[in-house]
């Protein structure tokens, strides 16, 4: 069942819209009838109380047709009631929120939370609805977005959203250093930017903050659209729109289609957009909306790269002269990421010695473009994800970088349905362009060209590295997370 206004998916026989509160209205009324672990329980469709009555005189009410199980739970969130879903960290007093997965129901949980102490355990199965501390709700995943959502109404502060194919992690992570010298700045912690990681970001903010930064990913249609409908953006960035994730998305109009929804929430909120003014697509998409743009010359923020290696220089062009910005990022494509930062921080005044002060101290990591020296060989590891965009960046970069007896290593990239062959064979052939003296792929890719060494696996090329010490090598380690080719590092 969806919203007859927002369309947001909505349990069956739900009275009210927990995203935008609009009043459901049934084709017809008639009298439904389910289980609810205790014996039958009837609801008539349109009523607005009770739409739950069982036997046994048990009422179930789902959470957007009464608050007051919402507000009891909040509240005790801001006396200092802890937010868990991992019921293995459950301590007295925390609210544990039983979610659902592939290969796990939370539900099961509800009486060892209990045991440990919890002062509200949100379930949605009513057969575990067997202590005082247990709240049955409809969905526990749908309660915990609506409580984070809640939370961040009352907060009431400004929050920047960003998303994006490549960059959006480290874009959010350079925000948030800028903005820290100004405002106490909570944002995302790591990658939690899905349907769950998203809500729990927002109730990690408290009273104390004063600016939110919120990355928000997406891997199948429509995504993006909902997290806003939980974050409510005032500000946002879209880092570029690329190809990746396609098995899951169908096509590249739907991944257009889904990362514009991020402009459009902040349209509706008459916010600001943040937007690379060399991306034409971006350009084109932020159209008639209140901007403000970056890139080399007539922009707003205006800057022009110096080195790309090992780390990138940027110029930041101020009134008073240029500015050299030295980072400690790899790479030419991360120019962008840091002129993203730059523009927020000149949006919000501040100054540009302490811009240049927050980007110049942030350090990559969790896989993400590190400089590693190791006894044997420098090598540049950015294994946390991979795309045909970001692969492409990452190989030509390296190719342009000035060192001797490189050696590529490369995974396959995932999750890209009807193009992945043609993606591989582009890839292989801007390895081949560039006249890399040594090239290993990895996976399910393309095994058959002379200049390089083909392995299956990780584990393959790991006993390969055993039996083959490399030396005084510089090595560009890129391949999608599900390689785990940062296991690599010990044996080079």
């Amino acid at each position: 069942m969806n919203c007859v206004k927002c369309r947001a998916e909505l349990p069956k026989g739900a009275l009210y819209c927990h995203m935008c509160g609009k009043k459901q209205v049934p084709e017809k009324r008639k009298a439904l009838k389910r289980s609810n672990g205790t014996g039958t329980v009837y609801k008539l469709q349109g009523r607005r109380r009770r739409p739950w009555v069982a036997a046994k005189n048990r009422v179930v009410i789902g959470y957007y047709e009464k608050m007051k199980e919402l507000e009891s739970i909040y509240n005790s969130f801001l006396a200092g009631s802890r937010i868990t879903t991992d019921s293995r960290e459950v301590k007295t007093g925390d609210i544990f929120i039983a979610l659902k997965g592939e290969n796990h129901n939370g539900n099961t949980f509800a009486e060892k939370a209990v045991a440990q102490g919890a002062k509200h355990v949100v379930i949605d199965e009513a057969a575990y609805n067997t202590a005082p501390q247990c709240v049955l709700v409809p969905d526990t995943l749908q309660f915990l977005q609506q409580l984070a959502n809640h939370h961040r109404r009352k907060l009431n502060i400004p929050i920047l959203g960003i998303t994006g194919t490549n960059g959006k992690t480290t874009t959010k992570e350079l925000c948030h250093a800028v903005l820290s010298k100004k405002y106490n700045t909570v944002a995302t912690k790591g990658n939690l930017n899905n349907h769950i990681g998203v809500p729990l970001t927002l109730l990690s903010m408290d009273a104390s903050t004063e600016f939110g930064i919120v990355e928000m990913g997406a891997n199948h249609p429509g995504e993006i659209k909902e997290l806003c409908k939980i974050v409510e953006p005032d500000y946002g960035i879209i880092t570029n729109i690329g190809y990746a994730h396609l098995e899951g998305f169908g096509s590249y109009e739907n991944i257009i289609q889904t990362k514009r929804a991020l402009y459009e929430s902040v349209k509706e909120k008459s916010g600001i957009l943040f937007v690379n003014g060399e991306d034409k697509l971006l350009c084109q998409l932020s159209e008639g909306q209140k901007r403000y743009t970056y890139g080399i010359d007539g922009h707003f923020t205006n800057g022009e790269i110096v080195q790309t290696t090992p780390y990138l220089v940027y110029a930041l062009k101020t009134h008073h002269g240029q500015l050299y910005i030295r980072t400690k990022l790899i790479g030419g494509y991360n120019f962008d990421n840091a002129m993203a930062a730059t523009t927020v921080g000149t949006y919000f005044n501040i100054d540009p010695l302490q811009i240049q002060a927050a980007i110049e101290a942030y350090t990559p990591s969790n896989l993400r473009s590190q400089l590693l020296k190791t006894e044997r060989n420098t090598i540049i590891l950015d294994a946390y994800n991979a795309n045909p965009s970001s692969m492409q960046v990452a190989i030509s970069n390296f190719g342009e970088m000035k060192a001797d007896n490189k050696l590529l290593i490369i995974g396959e990239m995932r999750e890209l349905g009807a193009i992945s062959e043609e993606s591989h064979k582009n890839i292989v052939e801007l390895m081949k362009k560039n006249n890399f003296p040594r090239v290993f792929l990895v996976g399910s890719i393309a095994n058959n060209y002379t200049f390089t060494r083909y392995f299956p696996d990780t584990d393959t090329l790991i006993e390969y590295l055993k039996a083959n010490e490399i030396r005084h090598a510089f090595i560009l380690i890129k391949g999608s997370r599900g390689n785990k080719l940062e296991r690599i590092t010990e044996y080079l």
